[in-house]
């Protein structure tokens, strides 16, 4: 497993890498619905699949097509273009930024051990404990997500049912302009 989690996070960086580096705008979203898209995964690995379908619907899938939208109806300037500069300083406090985070990860506990915080603490047992009579459901899952977290999964839906009226809104005027 260590070494899915190696290479998906070499996939996101080297995704947010050529999304900052390359001047192709068409090159460049292509990278970032990738990028979307491999952090969606790395959710689902961390065990949080309404995160992961949060994140591929609106970041992989809307956030790409209104930026393909909006690129159709650009004109690019004609003429030579010119390579720009790397900003050597931005870089410099990207590179430190990230190798500050990459100190924590040692701390973190194993996903799914049994001596993680979350596993041991009393909400969880509560949970485990009381979620099939109280929500009378059959799995303790969905009686967190339903009935303990009701209102953050109503959010996560009304915000993934949003961005597919939205795109379907901006996609019918497409249609007929």
């Amino acid at each position: 497993m260590i070494g899915l989690e190696f290479a998906l996070l070499g996939f996101v960086f080297a995704c947010a890498l050529a999304t900052a580096v390359l001047r192709d705008v068409l090159g460049s979203i292509i990278a970032f619905a990738a990028y979307s898209l491999g952090i969606a995964i790395i959710w689902v690995v961390l065990q949080a699949p309404d995160v992961g379908l949060t994140e591929a619907a609106v970041g992989a899938g809307v956030t790409t097509v209104l930026f393909l939208l909006t690129i159709t109806k650009t004109v690019r300037p004609s003429g030579e273009r010119t390579l720009e500069r790397l900003d050597l300083p931005a870089l410099g406090v990207s590179v430190v930024l990230v190798g500050v985070l990459a100190t924590t990860l040692g701390a973190l506990p194993p996903i799914g051990g049994a001596e993680t915080p979350v596993a041991t603490s009393e909400v969880t047992g509560y949970y485990l404990e009381h979620a099939y009579k109280e929500a009378g459901v059959k799995n303790a899952v969905t009686a967190v997500l339903a009935a303990y977290r009701g209102f953050d999964t109503l959010g996560e839906a009304v915000v993934v049912y949003s961005a597919g009226v939205g795109i379907l809104v901006v996609l019918q005027r497409e249609v007929f302009a």
